[in-house]
């Protein structure tokens, strides 16, 4: 699955290419209505029905497919960036360069990764156009669809500042779009956090549906603890995270079924046509024989041996095969494909409530609470089989700092690149990376991707990340 066109070409030959057609006076042309399955832009968001279509799509189609390959890219190359992934295949020498931080700008593995983001986001913000100026839809529906569609706007952009720095700020005209500059991180942050807040107010308590597949305002929530904790703000962090635990909607789930689609841990999940999740076919292979060849990702040795003695989580989210060497596969999901719609339980887990107690305890711990931090790490550990943490951490912020770095690592492996983003946002990506890839690490040009050469080219005004 390939993504042909840059940014600026797609909304050019979207925006340009009708325009010619109307705008011809030199022939007649027969007019069309459209096909009977399509309906058109101007009359995307009149009916509730029609609207609520395009705000679905945004989770499991968008344009081209634009949010599932996202979701792969953040997982697989946040992963191997790290020291969590190691890509065993030799067919796409892309990955490798990325797994060894040494990223060329003309990576068409890269190009793809923003060419799909801002595919979504181009119907994100069509669709808060279209919400936003339609006179015709249920004031409930309106405000449900606009908040979804915040959401999916602060998510993508959460990530695009994360791995690429400073972008740009798309909104309703696509056109400009095509030729913005970069705005800074911290504008693009600013953004992020606007958009969750919009969507906090926006979005009902209620899932719509049974299985926790559609945006709420707790999962807007969620991501809001999140970012707030990625810009150092420990207090909203701290707050927006006991907003959610506090619910009392949450609660953890034995690890072996954290991730079936009934697991009360989720907050959020996007659900996938044959209910088996997009992850799966990379991180695992389709039997749990010994000796086979290993998946496309696997855990790193630093990862898996990482493990303290007893812990569930290694027992019930990891397995290996061994063929000539070891490998450790990410076993969070478990069922590999299905034959009919429907037939999986696993969909992808994008928000749970662990994440939110270790967000509050890394909060609590950085304003020196250190015993609410420790409560929040306790009840981690005490779902994994694991003892309290000693009382000489317990009583230590920075000892607590590290032990919730560890409990991080140890949780989140294999999901949306969280381990990448810690390293980053924490400053030890030079420390842990530059000892563990000495040959190919640079601490200037490692920490962010580039911006796609193809971008640049098309769009004069884009900047490059330093070192590259």
């Amino acid at each position: 699955m390939k993504f042909k066109y840059s940014l600026s070409k797609l909304l050019l030959i979207c925006m340009v290419f009708p325009a010619m057609i109307m705008s011809s006076s030199c022939k007649k042309y027969v007019e069309l209505d459209a096909p009977q399955n399509k309906i058109t832009a101007s009359t995307a968001y009149q009916t509730d029905a029609s609207a609520t279509a395009a705000v679905i799509a945004l989770y499991n189609y968008g344009i081209y497919g634009s949010i599932v390959p996202v979701q792969q890219y953040i997982s697989f190359y946040g992963g191997v960036s790290a020291d969590e992934l190691h890509y065993t295949l030799t067919a796409t020498p892309e990955i490798n360069d990325i797994e060894n931080n040494k990223i060329a700008i003309g990576s068409t593995q890269i190009a793809n990764f923003w060419m799909y983001a801002y595919a979504e986001l181009l119907a994100v913000n069509d669709a808060i156009t279209g919400i936003t100026n339609s006179t015709t839809l249920t004031p409930s529906v309106k405000t449900q669809l606009l908040g979804e569609a915040k959401f999916f706007r602060a998510f993508v952009n959460f990530y695009l500042v994360n791995f690429y720095g400073g972008v740009p700020l798309t909104g309703g005209v696509p056109l400009t779009n095509a030729y913005l500059p970069r705005s800074t991180a911290d504008q693009v942050w600013t953004s992020v956090i606007s958009d969750l807040k919009d969507a906090q107010g926006l979005l009902p308590t209620a899932y719509v549906g049974t299985l926790r597949a559609r945006v709420n305002q707790y999962a807007a929530t969620a991501l809001l603890a999140r970012a707030y904790l990625y810009r150092k703000d420990y207090v909203n962090a701290e707050a927006m995270a006991t907003q959610v635990i506090n619910t009392g909607t949450y609660t953890l789930a034995p690890t072996a079924s954290a991730f079936i689609n009934t697991s009360n841990e989720t907050i959020l999940q996007f659900a996938t046509y044959y209910g088996f999740s997009s992850f799966v076919q990379s991180y695992r292979t389709s039997t749990s024989a010994v000796n086979i060849a290993p998946p496309t990702y696997v855990l790193t040795s630093n990862i898996a041996n990482s493990f303290e003695a007893g812990d569930n989580r290694k027992t019930n989210w990891v397995d290996s095969t061994v063929s000539g060497s070891k490998y450790y596969r990410i076993n969070k999901y478990k069922v590999y494909t299905g034959a009919t719609a429907g037939a999986g339980n696993e969909f992808n887990v994008v928000l749970r409530l662990a994440e939110q107690y270790l967000i509050r305890a890394e909060a609590r711990a950085q304003q020196g609470n250190t015993s609410g931090a420790a409560a929040d790490v306790n009840l981690i550990r005490t779902r994994a089989g694991l003892a309290n943490l000693p009382a000489t951490v317990a009583s230590s912020s920075t000892a607590l700092l590290a032990a919730i770095a560890q409990e991080r690592k140890m949780e989140l492996f294999g999901e949306y690149g969280h381990r990448w983003l810690d390293l980053l946002r924490t400053g030890q990506a030079n420390a842990v990376l530059s000892v563990m890839k000495p040959a190919t690490w640079n601490a200037t040009r490692s920490v962010l991707f580039p911006i796609p050469d193809l971008q640049r080219q098309q769009n004069t005004t884009l900047t490059q990340n330093p070192g590259y």
